[in-house]
């Protein structure tokens, strides 16, 4: 008999630097979704670019010890989508096998990190395809993962952005001297980061100018493009934002706050994210003032909706003693049970499981192509 269930595409892994971290994301969704309510194909992206059916083991895919998971595409069948509107039958083949038609998916829940997945591309994939999927589409999706473009948008809403220069691959190539005048008129410290990049890969706090081209080529491993941020002196607040339901506003949780405990942490960086999970905690709801509070919801619906952001998204932001600044908006944040978007939902009641379901019955409701 044919499943009544809907049938749910997992993408994780992909091309970007935050490979792992979307493998822990996956690992985190198979094991919490509803499977009385959704039938589940596990896609993973290898890092050379390779669809291959993965396993539908979450224990497989967790973040444990020192060796990251990671997908591997050796021996494995590799997958095809459809293009158009007249068919969402996904098909997996051998190389030089005959292909098989693994039937068709309902909708699909791209569980990418960073480029090639989270920045439009995917999105632009899945629009040809005729394939809805959950969270944001191609635009949004790309300057949400673009913090010069982000910054750009949201300043041009008028929402409050903190000061910052950008050095592209071409400036860093020829004028090299401009750059880095550009960048101490900034002041000290600053924060020198990837532009396209997230899970704050690829970041240094720069102290001395001395350290200053140093950290540009840390940054630029990662992204020829570069933000440098000046430092802000305030606290780290996050809001997590989910969509509406018909036309309705985005919905906000409480705000919380990222509290780096470890002193060993400069920064709320890449290890204290996933590896030192003792060295941070949420506070949530974050002990502000009843007025920030409301701020800091209303600016994250605002920014939510200046970038056109569809599903899910947290927005970042310094609270401090002039007021509020938007950080950044993420498209596609960690979404693990212990990440801080889930958490502040769990806390706001809406717990995991019921957090995946809602995210996957409003792709469900949106059409794919101009919307």
């Amino acid at each position: 008999m044919m499943s009544e269930r809907t049938r749910v595409a997992i993408l994780f892994g992909g091309r970007s630097d935050e490979h792992s971290v979307s493998c822990a994301t996956a690992a985190g969704v198979l094991a919490a979704i509803d499977r009385d309510r959704y039938e589940v194909v596990p896609i993973g992206i290898a890092r050379t670019g390779e669809w291959v059916m993965a396993a539908d083991d979450p224990a497989r895919w967790q973040i444990t010890g020192t060796t990251p998971p990671q997908v591997d595409a050796a021996d494995a069948a590799q997958v095809l989508l459809p293009m158009g509107d007249s068919s969402r039958e996904v098909v997996s083949y051998h190389p030089g096998a005959v292909p098989a038609v693994l039937g068709q998916v309902d909708v699909v829940l791209p569980l990418l990190h960073g480029p090639f997945g989270e920045d439009g591309t995917l999105q632009g994939m899945l629009e040809l395809a005729g394939m809805p999927y959950v969270g944001s589409g191609v635009l949004a999706s790309a300057v949400g993962m673009d913090k010069h473009y982000m910054k750009i948008v949201l300043a041009g809403e008028g929402l409050p952005v903190g000061p910052y220069t950008v050095i592209t691959d071409r400036q860093w190539r020829t004028a090299r001297e401009d750059a880095l005048a550009a960048v101490a008129a900034l002041g000290w410290p600053v924060f020198v980061k990837p532009c396209r990049a997230g899970s704050s890969i690829g970041i240094s706090k720069v102290d001395r100018p001395e350290d200053l081209a140093d950290a540009v080529e840390v940054a630029r491993a990662h992204d020829p493009k570069v933000i440098v941020e000046a430092a802000i002196i305030g606290r780290e607040i996050e809001c997590a934002v989910l969509e509406g339901r018909q036309d309705a506003p985005p919905r906000t949780t409480l705000p919380g706050e990222i509290v780096v405990t470890d002193t060993g942490h400069g920064f709320y960086d890449y290890q204290a994210k996933y590896f030192d999970a003792d060295g941070v905690t949420l506070a949530w709801p974050a002990q502000l003032p009843e007025e920030t509070t409301a701020e800091v919801r209303a600016l994250a619906a605002q920014t939510f909706e200046a970038l056109s952001c569809e599903g899910l998204a947290r927005v970042d932001f310094f609270v401090t003693e002039t007021g509020v600044l938007v950080n950044e908006l993420n498209t596609m944040p960690g979404f693990t049970p212990f990440s801080m978007y889930p958490m502040m939902w769990e806390r706001s009641g809406l717990a995991y499981r019921d957090l995946i379901t809602e995210l996957i019955e409003l792709a469900r409701e949106r059409r794919t192509g101009l919307r």
